[in-house]
């Protein structure tokens, strides 16, 4: 059970320290330990702690305390596993409570990467908050470049019906979405400062983190409405391709035609059609009809139907 005083960088210390010491503090803490020494924190609300049961990011406002829980994305897959932890906070710190090794992770590349000037709790919860995010922009880039690469290959005909990978892209942006707006309103609760807990002065950090999300979310938004227009130029493809078919049956039809008629006019069974007594008719026949054939090409390749 890891304890740190927020000094100009985290410091680890015992949990007699954060109760003694005039700096504000981080436990991080497995459910069991949590319930072992709850009482120890004074914080008048006994968290119920159901990690399993956590379906979205939200703060709650106690009397003495604000509680709440997180989920996040794994940055490798939104829509794959998710990281719950819950927590607890007064003006005094912080408790960090999940099952495994994720918020202790965080909590370490903080400790590991920061050095404030102005140490305090909302410090800290900036920080932290961004570290849930870090990847996000990354992520977000690279699902850009996967889309701009399915419309290339909807251009050069690589892709002739609508992709199943766009469904899925999709759904995965959805769920960025979601995890956005409740880190928003976390980020919300959090600068209204109802209790108290905050100094005036440092509300700014969750107004920044709020902005910052925001952001993210537009691209989000674009990026949902790119994939309309992927799907939209799918359609446009599909239509494009279906009417040079169209068009080449059409002039395939077209030439044929006059041949039809030809063939038709002479296999009608008249005794006296002179062109059948005629040594050259056959032959005459057969030119002609190459000639309509020509005549017909030069005509459509000038209308550039061909």
């Amino acid at each position: 059970m890891p304890y740190y005083l927020i000094e100009d960088l985290l410091t680890p210390c015992s949990k007699e320290e954060i109760h003694k010491s005039l700096y504000q503090y981080v436990a991080v803490l497995k459910p069991d330990e949590y319930k072992e020494v709850r009482d120890s924190f004074h914080m008048g609300i006994d968290i119920e702690i159901d990690l399993k049961n956590i379906h979205n990011t939200q703060a709650i406002v106690n009397y003495d305390s604000l509680v709440g829980t997180f989920n996040i994305p794994d940055h490798i897959n939104f829509s794959d596993k998710k990281f719950q932890l819950v927590f607890a906070l007064d003006e005094n710190g912080i408790v960090l409570i999940d099952e495994d090794d994720y918020t202790l992770g965080v909590v370490e590349s903080i400790r590991a990467t920061k050095h404030w000037k102005l140490p305090s709790l909302e410090r800290f919860l900036y920080d932290f908050l961004e570290e849930t995010i870090k990847c996000d922009l990354p992520l977000l880039e690279q699902v850009e470049q996967d889309l701009s690469t399915i419309e290339m290959d909807i251009m050069q005909g690589v892709i002739e019906q609508y992709p199943s990978q766009l469904n899925d892209i999709r759904t995965e942006l959805l769920d960025i979405h979601t995890h956005y707006v409740h880190l928003i309103d976390l980020a919300q609760e959090l600068e209204e400062n109802e209790n108290e807990f905050f100094q005036e002065d440092n509300l700014r950090y969750f107004r920044l983190f709020s902005e910052r999300v925001k952001r993210l979310d537009d691209t989000v938004h674009q990026l949902r409405d790119y994939i309309i227009q992927l799907r939209d130029l799918v359609s446009e493809q599909l239509s494009i391709k279906q009417n040079k078919i169209m068009t080449l049956l059409t002039v395939i039809t077209t030439i044929f035609m006059p041949l039809t008629l030809i063939a038709g006019w002479y296999g009608m069974n008249f005794v006296y059609m002179p062109e059948l007594k005629m040594p050259y008719a056959y032959f005459v026949v057969i030119a002609v009809s190459i000639l309509i054939v020509i005549v017909s090409l030069v005509w459509f390749r000038k209308k550039k139907w061909l």
